[in-house]
């Protein structure tokens, strides 16, 4: 059975071959160990194999682990729907919230970053499958909102992030993606060097996510095995 180093090499062979296909750089592409559910051992396992970036789902999850790692090196990602009840853990717990889907939660995390003295690195969570159940902006909304949220001193804006519809085919699933990287390169313009971060793709998707100009990947499953 394969174990999470093994798992780690396998995904980076099926990214590095996805970025070939797309005429890019492989090592342009981060790799975000998804951890919903897994224990901090297979965490601990994954960043010894390599990884340096874990994303978390849930706040209070993510803080029980982070005390049993507080050895490990590595940025602590919140990738999932963030309360803004939460805001302040988040603040204090996580490098990144890639999951800013509202301007009143991002006044929430301005006002909580502000009060920690710190400059949190957001993305900013765009549903681009048109799904009810999803959380983001919708698209036209996305250029509007980062403006919004690029005049909070205590945020900073680096990039976009989406998540693929589910159980769509590849034509749906490349069109969300595309929709992202079109909105990305629209954005960019205005917000400048510090917004890099192209955040999409996941076990299921994150070949095509890859090709599409993704640069930051968020896989769980591959990673760790089935729950």
């Amino acid at each position: 059975m394969p174990t999470i180093a093994d798992n780690v090499r396998t995904v980076l062979d099926r990214i590095a071959t996805a970025a070939a296909r797309a005429g890019r750089n492989p090592e342009d592409v981060a790799l975000v160990a998804a951890a919903k559910t897994r224990s901090a051992a297979q965490v601990r396992a994954v960043v010894e194999a390599g990884v340096k970036f874990v994303g978390e789902n849930r706040v209070q999850e993510a803080e029980a682990k982070m005390a049993e790692l507080a050895d490990v090196d590595c940025a602590w990602h919140m990738i999932g729907h963030l309360q803004r009840n939460k805001a302040a853990k988040a603040v204090r717990f996580f490098d990144v919230v890639q999951s800013l889907d509202s301007p009143r939660l991002a006044d929430e995390l301005q006002k909580r970053a502000a009060a920690a003295d710190k400059v949190m690195t957001v993305l900013l969570e765009v549903n681009t499958s048109g799904e009810e159940t999803k959380y983001g902006v919708v698209p036209e909304a996305a250029a509007d909102f980062a403006a919004y949220v690029a005049t909070c001193a205590n945020l900073r804006v680096e990039g976009l992030m989406t998540i693929g519809p589910l159980g769509a085919g590849p034509a749906t699933t490349v069109a969300a993606f595309q929709t992202l990287r079109d909105l990305f390169e629209k954005i960019a313009p205005s917000l400048g060097g510090d917004f890099r971060w192209l955040s999409m793709g996941m076990t299921d998707d994150f070949e095509l996510a890859v090709e599409e100009g993704s640069n930051m990947v968020r896989v769980g499953r591959a990673l760790f095995g089935s729950r």
